[in-house]
């Protein structure tokens, strides 16, 4: 793996950890996926919606 790409995946994983809507949208635009990461994460389930979103981005 390149080292842009080994930099933009370390930097996809930030991105799922601290706004986990903010990585799927950014993998996945305005799907399903990001609606269901909004609402995991904004029901409370923070932590559900991280998981979600780093098994989008890996």
């Amino acid at each position: 793996m390149s080292t842009v790409a080994t930099q933009n995946k370390f930097l996809m994983i930030i991105l799922a950890i601290l706004l986990p809507p903010a990585a799927v949208f950014a993998q996945r635009g305005l799907s399903g996926q990001f609606w269901l990461n909004i609402v995991l994460t904004l029901l409370g389930f923070w932590i559900v919606g991280i998981v979600h979103a780093l098994a989008i981005t890996l």
